[in-house]
């Protein structure tokens, strides 16, 4: 495969090897975050503890701010800009409610419905073409996230639902991302991104602010870094590799979080959540390497 990569795409400017590594690391320290979010809800309501988990992106923004001035504001869909940065708010908000009732393996297992999703939207919004082997994948994906909930068993706590609800949030996310980045370089929405979801999330703090402990005060620092390295390190991967390339990088995440679920909280997924998170990894892989095999023979 690694040779097949490298007869073509452009030596000068793909390292899908490193793009590999950076974007492997980047989901570590995701998992990590949210090991920190979820520990967190114990004691915090989740408006602050995703607030403060956006500092870490914003803190990004700023510096590049400093760096490129007031003209990173400039886009040519500054309404789409403000609706990513709503959506990404709602996406991140609704997974650390879940979080406070629901292993962290399963809700990530469950938020692996997120590119099915994006691939609906692209065909009903964007008219991108969806062939019948790509529609047989989304259903299969929908069938695994079905396994994972079991709706009417009791099995699964409701609040796994809000993690559909953030993976639908978050297709929305990557949705208008595709539409405004012919026109918005990435600093621009990420800009974008970060100020409209601190200001968003500054409206409830005081009302339902609680001054943290010592202890917890790291940890939300903790939390924060991590997420905010995490981000950047998606990005440089995404300029080192092909995106189609990078993209099965993501299903380690249920890896992350199966470990961390049971290093810390001592929770492990069930038999069905692991069928059901196979079915949708399986099946999610089967679509990015057609669409990376598509890629190849356009050239």
């Amino acid at each position: 495969m690694t040779a097949v990569i490298k007869e073509t795409t452009n030596p000068r400017r793909v390292n899908n090897g490193a793009g590999l590594i950076v974007m492997g690391i980047g989901m570590f320290l995701f998992s990590a975050a949210d090991t920190a979010a979820k520990f967190l809800t114990v004691d915090l309501h989740p408006f602050q503890i995703v607030w403060t988990r956006q500092l870490g992106l914003f803190t990004g923004a700023l510096v590049l701010l400093a760096i490129h001035g007031p003209s990173l504001f400039k886009s040519l869909h500054f309404g789409l800009q403000v609706s990513r940065g709503v959506v990404a708010v709602c996406s991140a908000t609704l997974f650390i409610f879940a979080l406070r009732y629901v292993p962290l393996a399963d809700a990530v297992a469950v938020s692996f419905v997120a590119p099915f999703m994006v691939t609906l939207m692209g065909a009903f919004l964007l008219g991108e073409a969806v062939g019948v082997r790509r529609w047989v994948a989304v259903a299969l994906g929908f069938v695994g996230t079905l396994i994972i909930l079991r709706p009417g068993l009791g099995t699964v706590h409701p609040a796994a639902a809000l993690v559909v609800f953030a993976a639908l949030f978050f297709a929305c996310r990557q949705i208008i991302s595709r539409f405004i980045s012919d026109t918005d370089n990435t600093q621009t929405t990420i800009v974008y991104t970060a100020c409209v979801g601190i200001v968003i999330l500054a409206i409830p703090l005081p009302w339902i602010w609680v001054t943290p402990s010592g202890s917890q005060i790291l940890i939300l620092i903790g939390m924060a870094v991590l997420a905010g390295i995490g981000e950047v390190c998606v990005i440089r991967a995404l300029e080192l590799g092909l995106a189609v390339v990078l993209a099965p990088v993501h299903y380690t995440l249920i890896l992350w979080a199966t470990f961390y679920g049971w290093l810390v909280f001592d929770q492990l997924p069930d038999l069905w959540t692991w069928v059901g998170a196979l079915i949708i990894v399986a099946t999610g892989l089967y679509t990015l390497r057609r669409e990376y095999l598509a890629k190849r023979a356009a050239g």
